[in-house]
């Protein structure tokens, strides 16, 4: 006959053994739907202004393009030292610039890939599909050798503060201004071919308003920010540090809804959220 304090170690070590299987299982379904369905994306940077904002938090629509090794899941946290890419999980996939029931981005989706060089992830509009002419001049946008349509839209302002956990700060149209004055963009909504409709904005007369005709291969896209003026993108080739042309295989996905958004350094600090957002669909 077992003594109490058997008993009690059996059913101490049975309840470790079914919290393992309840976190294991609960790990097993999380890496399963994530890399199958929707994969969390916070906005770091300012290149997508005004549609999405730094502190924009969305899933990912992992379904839109089909899959690739890019499908796989990447866990980088640097705090903690772990930096676990999508190749590093699913490399053995990558090279034939293919995807399991792929169907390339319409024109205009904002969509995150994998950097082809570095493999950090980005989040930008599709601009070129294969085939396409694309070039800037004086700041507009020609495809195929015709001017997208443009038409202002007014001012998109902001406050001169450090925005995000990175702390970054605002270009500002109007100048150098002091931090918590008003900094100011120039707002345009730019129509594409397709008839879909967004609002880029205009900084300043960069190099970038004037570049060469890029011609994008077959199997590849072109992508931009809307933060015209402050966006690494295609315009940059790939040796320059840019972004250049993008394999269709480096697609994770389309974002469609930002679920949750916070002008603060951190999403904890409540009173920095911008409930205005939340549920807000991405256009």
């Amino acid at each position: 006959m077992a003594s109490r304090s058997d008993t009690e170690k059996q059913g101490f070590v049975h309840s470790v053994w079914e919290t393992i299987k309840t976190v294991f299982w609960a790990l097993l379904i999380a890496g399963i739907f994530r890399t199958l369905f929707f994969q969390p994306f916070w906005i770091p940077s300012g290149s997508m202004k005004d549609t999405l904002l730094i502190g924009d938090f969305l899933f990912v629509n992992k379904m839109a393009y089909g899959y690739s090794y890019a499908s796989c899941p990447s866990v980088r946290l640097a705090s903690l030292g772990v930096d676990i890419s999508a190749e590093d999980v699913c490399g053995w996939a990558k090279g034939d610039n293919d995807r399991l029931w792929g169907e390339y981005p319409e024109r205009g989706d904002v969509v995150v890939f994998r950097h082809p060089v570095t493999g950090e992830d980005f989040i930008k509009r599709a601009i070129g599909l294969p085939g396409d002419r694309i070039q800037v001049r004086d700041g507009r946008l020609f495809i195929n050798d015709e001017a997208v349509g443009l038409e202002p839209a007014g001012t998109f302002t902001e406050v001169m503060e450090r925005q995000g956990p990175q702390g970054l700060l605002p270009r500002c149209r109007n100048g150098a201004v002091g931090m918590g004055a008003t900094c100011e963009k120039t707002r345009y909504t730019e129509t594409l071919p397709n008839g879909r409709s967004h609002d880029v904005l205009d900084i300043t007369t960069q190099s970038s308003d004037n570049t060469g005709v890029y011609t994008v291969p077959e199997g590849h896209l072109f992508f931009m920010g809307d933060n015209r003026d402050n966006s690494t993108d295609s315009r940059v080739p790939q040796n320059a540090r840019g972004v250049g042309f993008v394999p269709f295989e480096d697609l994770v996905g389309r974002a469609d809804r930002i679920m949750f958004s916070s002008a603060g350094r951190s999403m904890l600090a409540f009173w920095t959220w911008r409930s205005d957002r939340f549920f807000k669909a991405v256009e």
